[in-house]
């Protein structure tokens, strides 16, 4: 018996056979055209045909699982129908080359530009361009697509990369497991087994190898292992907690509409964090009471061209109307760093996370600023949309931010163009400067929202895509605890709301301190929202006060998990 580990991506445990799938060979030969409108017109043949057979793929989704899900494929029919990317493939073609060797130049330009970032959310978008590619070079080839459709009952699929056109063939009634190869939590193959509820391990080494064609595994997805050919004993154990595992889902259920409150009667609030429209729907499947977190960059990302201010308000106002009327909190552009697009020009920088990022971009961009800020204002007139800062470090950020929401508004008063005047803006404190400035910010800012992730990374000087470094990375360390208790005590102090939207705001051992702190929104992936409100249910402030004294009392990282691990509830 072998026990192989990767990314617990989909909860669950399940058990069955091994099915080997491999993607068909999408092999070619480049070739000079002579003929590019003849080239042109076979391009664009594949593409209809690619986009129209999404569409199907979409329908058979939205019928079996939801309407978030089936916007997942939709995406991939609009990211493939972008002007700017056709007409890039088509100026290679009229350069002589393939209509094929054009799609990969540049698909493959797009998903590098995608995969050099840090966050799993942007990573994701290379895995989408790349399984665009592939369809599309299915059409060009002639070639059939992978089909999971009619796979036999108790059937773990094992794949180097399950891509979402080929998650849009499961039936849940014959899947019970799926490992790969590759991709993460956030991987929207992730999204979809967690709707379709199939236990799911990705991002194991060698999985492919490693696992034989029709052989008995254990797909533990809560833990993130596989168990291979197990014995009699270790498949007991298995379907014991199996059992176990779905009475606790069962059990969840109960949370379904009701406030998020401590154990004694203390009501906080818990939001999502969203990165597109069918993540907003998420968070309200998912019995969500707001969005915490709305990353705007996936909106200049998904294209070749800056989204007008037409497009940016109809995704904002759609965000507000799918919350119908529970707030929406959207960050301004949070590009540099680890997003790069390079139609904004940003120049290459030999520390980009600490450079010419986030709202220091903005400020000095007034022509992509303000149409950003126009369009938000514009959609808070259809709910309640908050404007959140990223990347601030001193109080004069914010000022100017308002300044600008000032003359912007003044612009519309004079057009008669509906806004709010007085929209709420907040500030994202993710840098050691803000964290010890937070009285100071608190004073002018209409709430906080801390973000663990960066927060982390600052304070500890560590870059968590550094092998090397990367053991350093921890937000159970002593200084990232006290900064955020701090941050918490300020904003209390001042009578502003302080939520966080790091994932340390759905880390149950975490949960209890922050109780503590007094935080007072937590903002989590929509799949994370009940488990989240059933953890803060079982802890009172007193007994998490009195475990908060003894974790910041702790000298190291390793002292305070022990502590919190060790009464987990």
């Amino acid at each position: 018996m072998a026990a192989l580990e990767g990314v617990a991506a989909a909860p669950g445990l399940g058990i069955g056979s091994v099915m080997i799938i491999t993607d068909p060979s999408l092999d070619y030969t480049p070739r000079t055209v002579e003929d590019a409108p003849a080239e042109k017109e076979r391009l664009r043949r594949a593409i209809d045909a690619f986009s129209e057979l999404t569409r199907e793929k979409a329908a058979v989704v939205r019928e079996r699982v939801g309407d978030a899900e089936a916007a997942i494929l939709e995406g991939h029919i609009l990211i493939i129908a972008d002007p700017y990317m056709v007409a890039e493939m088509e100026g290679l073609i009229d350069a002589g080359q393939c209509a094929e060797a054009a799609l990969d130049q540049i698909c493959e330009m797009f998903a590098t530009m995608f995969e050099a970032a840090d966050d799993d959310l942007t990573r994701q978008r290379a895995a989408d361009v790349r399984d665009i590619k592939s369809g599309v070079l299915c059409q060009l080839l002639g070639v059939r697509e992978v089909d999971v459709s009619c796979v036999p009952q108790g059937t773990v699929l094992v794949t180097h990369d399950l891509v979402p056109s080929m998650t849009a063939g499961l039936d849940r009634e014959n899947v019970v497991g799926i490992v790969t190869e590759t991709g993460g939590m956030t991987s929207h193959s992730a999204i979809l087994a967690r709707a379709l509820e199939i236990p799911a391990v990705l991002a194991v080494p060698g999985a492919v190898d490693l696992l034989a064609e029709g052989a008995t595994v254990v797909v533990d997805g809560t833990e993130g292992v596989v168990l291979a050919d197990p014995d009699e004993g270790a498949l007991s154990q298995a379907r014991a907690r199996r059992e176990q595992y779905l009475r606790k889902k069962e059990a969840l259920q109960r949370f379904v509409g009701k406030k998020t409150v401590t154990a004694d009667g203390c009501q906080v609030e818990l939001f999502g964090n969203i990165g597109s429209l069918e993540d907003a729907r998420a968070v309200v499947a998912n019995d969500g009471e707001g969005v915490g977190l709305f990353r705007t960059e996936f909106l200049f990302m998904d294209g070749g061209a800056m989204p007008t201010e037409e497009e940016q308000f109809r995704a904002y106002q759609q965000a507000a109307l799918i919350m119908k009327g529970r707030p929406v909190i959207i960050r301004t552009l949070d590009i540099g760093g680890d997003k790069d697009i390079p139609y904004l020009g940003l120049e290459k920088e030999e520390n980009p996370f600490l450079g010419f990022r986030a709202i220091r971009y903005c400020l000095a961009r007034e022509d992509v600023f303000r149409t950003q800020l126009r369009a938000l204002l514009r959609a808070s007139a259809y709910g309640d949309v908050r404007i959140m800062v990223p990347l601030v470090t001193g109080v004069e950020e914010l000022r100017q931010v308002r300044a600008l929401i000032r003359r912007y508004a003044e612009e519309f008063d004079r057009e008669g163009v509906a806004c709010n005047k007085d929209v709420p803006v907040g500030v994202m404190i993710e840098t050691p400067a803000a964290a010890l400035t937070a009285d100071i910010l608190a004073r002018e800012a209409d709430f906080f929202s801390i973000g663990t992730n960066d927060l982390t990374g600052y304070t500890m000087a560590v870059d968590r895509g550094n092998d090397r470094v990367r053991y350093l990375y921890s937000t159970f360390h002593p200084a990232v605890l006290r900064s955020i208790r701090s941050v918490i005590a300020a904003g209390l102090a001042a009578g502003i709301p302080v939520g966080m939207c790091g994932e340390a705001a759905a880390d149950p051992l975490l949960v209890p301190l922050w109780i503590s702190f007094g935080l007072t929104e937590y903002s989590v992936s929509p799949a994370s929202i009940l488990a989240t409100r059933a953890t803060i249910a079982k802890w009172s402030a007193s007994d998490t006060d009195k475990l908060a004294g003894k974790v910041m009392a702790a000298s190291t990282p390793s002292e305070a998990y022990d502590l919190l691990k060790a009464v987990a509830r």
